[in-house]
């Protein structure tokens, strides 16, 4: 094969011993903890191509199946463009489980696994499909392993860079590796992103091409030429494989290589081919007829359509004649054989040089021809619409209608191409007066589209075009641009822009009609607790809430009523929430799915507003249903909402791998949609999950809940509130009660008021550890009692059960190990009865050593050994862990211990240690970063539990202790 090209031809690699030989540790090591990803970066022609072919040939002849596709740079808005390309190498070879074609197909549209079936459904779900490809990529690396070769990546399409970045952040299990090639300086910042974020991991190997060696290059390359000779052309080219092949092309042509500096060219790099290239290259088109240039530009403008009766339509030539062009641009190597049929050039840098150097007029004529061609036999819209758009630009009924239909094909698993298809289509619709409603309403799909492909600023522009221009009959229309106005405004963060729109809207003439208002008032309302407080939105509601009944309006009557249970419910006002959960839940259940479209988000609250009220199964419930419509109906946009309920259930019953999976999949959405305030809080709910999960003082637990604060920035609302206190829980679980402290107060305040009333005692629980972990006791005792009133006005049993656990905290400070054992053993017994299993485990870990202190060794042990049960069953590694720091202190053996021993907190237990081992207060105090005011006050609380006077009496005593 070419060393400058990423085709086969036979021959052997010139150089890069050392990068192959990181490539054969990958095939060796595949499955068994070889990097996931491959990223070969380097510089036009500088071998990336070559290299990724020789990966591939060794991985084949060690029965791996190989895959491969290619990016393309003119076909930028082609859904999985590069994916598609690989899994067309299937058609090669027979599945080998039924119904593999079949799965190629629904994933991409049929365009690699032989004729299409129809377009991917416009209900899929984008986010499901990258799983799906994952898990296609996994069945086939069952037999043998899996390679899955993607070239010019830099040029991949918004959908396939989506993808991506799903491969690289959810590494396929299995055999399997995803090897890239790339130019570093012109791939988009998203991909990087999420290489860079990745690059200290073993999870993605990155292989930087430099130039070649000098021997390298002029042995393997031009092994006949002089020495002398062949080094001048080596300088000239830098090492390029591409640059160096071109130039001695042009020496044994005898062409004065135009352009071709005597010294090395300054343009070689990562990014653009080397300065003259151009030049060089074109030279060897000189010797062509007119006829054969004429293909040859054909096959440069049509790309993956290149194929034989696309090529003759294109140019007029009869088969004859054309294969006569085919067969001499073969014989100089400009022109290869691809897959399928396609014809394609040698290089992507001569593709694009032909293309370039082709007249405009020509390409308009190229792209004319094939898009009547591809109509002719029926191919996508998609596929047809890349041509319609490079060669239509007055107004065409039918290329309109296919560019809409495109559009339509591509909403949910491409939005970004949906939008371009969109813009296309306006760009062809005349700006008439005729033709404004329709005008308006496909800039409110492409906002739509711009929106949930993350494109909010744009979409929100867009949005505000349509407002100020829709007719005073246009009523339904402008509703909805301003209600997905205001929610754009809400992911933006832009909350007061959000309000004063919808007010603006409400109160402008004439009046919105009452179907339009519970609109309104239902976007208005759902800035509660996000910015404004619920009690300030609750007049709000309830207006939006009767007008919707006088309509006989169910879906804004069930909108209205999860509203106001998941407001109640946030600010622990617990009969009222109870009251509105149980009539939404009573209207929503009793509607048919199919009536439930435009209620997913109120089934996410509803959801919600059980989970705060430790109604576990039917919150789960009301999140699976609203996760199954919103899929179907493409509301992507709402799945995080749903995700993060179903999520915090998970996490509250002790299911932590699942809770996990839901909180993966939230990020990746939200990364998606782009809304920073958005993923900030998907973060902290994935940080809540990744702290129960993983082992006490999990670094990786911490990093989330850092990424979600540092990204939701300054903003003082309930997300950012529940992002700093997911950063105080990862601290305290990894022993710096200080930061866990300032976080906390930072979430909440001086009065801790900003914390979520209705969980403000798990919080302030938290706060109780922090605070007697820094020997701060009259805080602990301020903030247990508080913890103590408030759950007991909430009279949720989770809370109360966390008030009790505030309690026992202060109780062992104090000694009284009896009433610490009783209050975590009642706080067990609360948590089970509401199925809060993570809680019950939590309580029953904790009691146990304490419980066996107080005298009852053996009903200590079997609460050990029931919380340890619960944690390892549920993957709670945050649990498992306590366990074990626990496990030594619930043999019934030791119930003979003293109970003044139990009743020491950690901090005092390591000042008794050492005191005993003689060392003044000043060098405990050195020792613990401590001042010895701090050591002073321990000691005398040590002195009280244990009932001595002296430091030699506390030494003797730990001494037979």
């Amino acid at each position: 094969m070419d060393a400058a090209t990423g085709h086969d031809s036979g021959s052997s690699l010139v150089g890069r011993t050392a990068e192959l030989g990181l490539l054969d540790t990958v095939i060796d090591r595949l499955g068994q903890g070889a990097p996931s990803y491959v990223d070969i970066t380097g510089a036009a022609g500088i071998g990336k191509s070559r290299l990724m072919a020789e990966f591939c040939l060794r991985a084949r002849r060690r029965g791996v199946t190989v895959l491969r596709g290619r990016a393309a740079e003119y076909e930028r808005h082609l859904p999985f463009h590069p994916f598609a390309d690989a899994f067309a190498d299937l058609d090669d070879r027979p599945p080998r489980e039924p119904g593999l074609s079949d799965a190629v197909s629904r994933i991409l549209g049929g365009r690699g696994a032989g004729p299409p079936t129809g377009p991917v459904p416009a209900t899929a779900d984008r986010f499901g499909l990258h799983r799906s490809v994952a898990g296609l990529l996994a069945r086939l690396g069952r037999s043998g392993g899996l390679v899955v070769a993607l070239d010019d990546v830099h040029w991949a399409d918004p959908a396939s860079l989506e993808l991506l970045d799903h491969l690289v952040r959810h590494p396929v299990p299995g055999p399997v590796v995803l090897v890239a090639a790339r130019r570093d300086r012109q791939t988009p910042t998203a991909l990087t992103a999420a290489l860079t974020r990745e690059a200290d991991t073993e999870a993605v190997l990155r292989i930087g091409l430099a130039p070649l060696a000098e021997q390298d290059c002029v042995e393997g390359l031009a092994p006949d030429l002089p020495r002398d000779r062949a080094a001048h052309l080596y300088a000239a080219g830098e090492g390029n494989p591409l640059y160096f092949l071109s130039l001695l092309h042009a020496h044994r042509e005898k062409a004065a290589p135009r352009g071709t500096p005597s010294s090395a060219p300054a343009g070689i790099g990562l990014g653009e081919p080397p300065t003259g290239l151009g030049a060089l290259l074109l030279d060897e088109l000189a010797p062509l007829t007119p006829s054969q240039r004429g293909t040859l530009e054909a096959i440069a403008v049509l790309g993956d359509h290149a194929v034989s009766p696309v090529i003759r339509r294109a140019t007029g030539r009869t088969d004859a004649e054309l294969d006569d062009d085919l067969d001499t641009l073969a014989r100089r190597d400009l022109v290869r054989s691809g897959p399928a049929g396609r014809m394609v050039l040698r290089h992507p840098v001569i593709r694009a040089l032909v293309h370039e150097s082709t007249a405009a007029r020509r390409r308009v004529e190229i792209h004319h021809a094939a898009a009547a061609e591809l109509a002719r036999t029926g191919a996508p819209a998609v596929e047809q619409a890349q041509h319609i758009e490079r060669s239509v630009t007055t107004w065409d009924p039918g290329a309109y209608s296919v560019l809409r239909q495109a559009a339509e094909q591509t909403a949910s698993t491409a939005p970004t191409s949906c939008a371009h298809w969109l813009q296309a289509a306006l760009r062809l619709l005349p700006d008439t007066v005729e033709h404004g409603p329709e005008r308006r309403d496909l800039m409110l799909r492409r906002a739509r589209a711009l929106g949930v492909a993350g494109g909010l600023r744009e979409s929100r522009d867009l949005l505000h075009k349509v407002i100020s221009t829709a007719g005073p009959d246009e009523s339904g229309l402008r509703t909805s641009a301003v209600v997905l106005c205001a929610s754009t405004e809400r992911h933006l963060g832009r909350y007061p822009e959000a309000i004063a729109l919808l007010r603006r809207e409400l109160s402008r003439q004439p009046e919105p009609s009452p179907a339009d208002r519970v609109s309104i008032g239902l976007e208005l309302s759902s800035s509660a607790p996000h910015n404004a407080s619920y009690p300030q939105m609750r007049d709000e509601v309830v207006r939006t809430l009767a007008d919707a009944r006088a309509l006989g309006n169910e879906p804004g009557e069930a909108g209205a009523l999860a509203v106001a249970a998941f407001g109640e419910a946030y600010e622990g006002n617990v009969a009222a929430a109870s009251a509105y959960a149980a009539q939404a839940a009573g209207l929503l259940d009793g509607l048919p799915d199919d009536d439930l479209t435009a209620l997913c988000e109120p089934l996410g609250r509803l959801g919600w507003a059980e989970a705060f009220l430790g109604r576990f199964t039917d919150a789960e419930r009301h999140a699976d249903r609203g996760l199954g419509i919103a899929r179907h109906s493409g509301q992507i946009y709402l799945l995080p909402l749903l995700l993060l309920c179903k999520a915090h259930v998970r996490i509250q019953t002790c299911r932590l791998p699942s809770a996990r999976e839901l909180a993966d999949e939230a990020e990746d959405i939200a990364r998606g949609i782009g809304s920073s305030e958005l993923l900030a809080f998907v973060l902290a709910n994935k940080a809540q999950v990744r702290i129960a999960a993983s082992a006490p003082g999990d670094p990786e637990a911490l990093a989330v809940a850092e990424e979600a604060v540092a990204t939701m920035g300054p903003s003082d609302n309930w997300r950012a509130s529940m992002a700093w206190c997911m950063l105080g829980y990862a601290a305290i679980t990894g022993g710096d009660p200080h930061r866990a402290r300032d976080a906390f107060l930072r979430a909440g305040g001086d009065d801790l008021r900003g914390l979520q009333p209705s969980m403000r005692p798990l919080f302030l629980e938290l706060l109780v550890t922090a605070a007697l972990s820094t020997g701060d006791v009259d805080s602990a005792s301020a903030w247990s009692g508080r913890a103590h009133d408030e759950a007991e006005r909430l009279g949720l049993p989770v809370q109360r059960a966390s008030a009790m656990r505030s309690a026992a905290q202060l109780a062992l400070h104090d000694g009284a190990t009896a009433r610490a054992a009783t209050l975590l053993s009642e706080a067990a017994a609360l948590c089970a009865r509401s199925g809060a299993v993570f809680w019950e485990a939590r309580s029953l870990l904790l009691a146990a050593p304490v419980t066996t202190a107080a005298g009852f060794g053996t009903r200590g042990a079997a609460m050990w050994e029931q919380g340890r049960r619960l944690a390892t069953g549920g993957g709670a590694g945050l649990l498992v862990g306590l366990a074990e720091l626990t496990r030594t202190s619930t043999s019934p053996t030791v119930s003979v211990a003293p109970p003044w021993l139990a009743s020491l907190t950690a901090r005092e237990r390591q000042v008794a240690d050492m005191v005993a081992e003689g060392l003044t207060n000043q060098a405990i105090a050195t020792r613990l970063f401590l001042s010895p005011r701090t050591v002073e006050t321990h000691l005398s609380r040590v002195f009280r539990k244990t009932g001595v006077a002296t430091r030699a009496g506390l030494a003797a005593l730990m001494a037979r202790s």
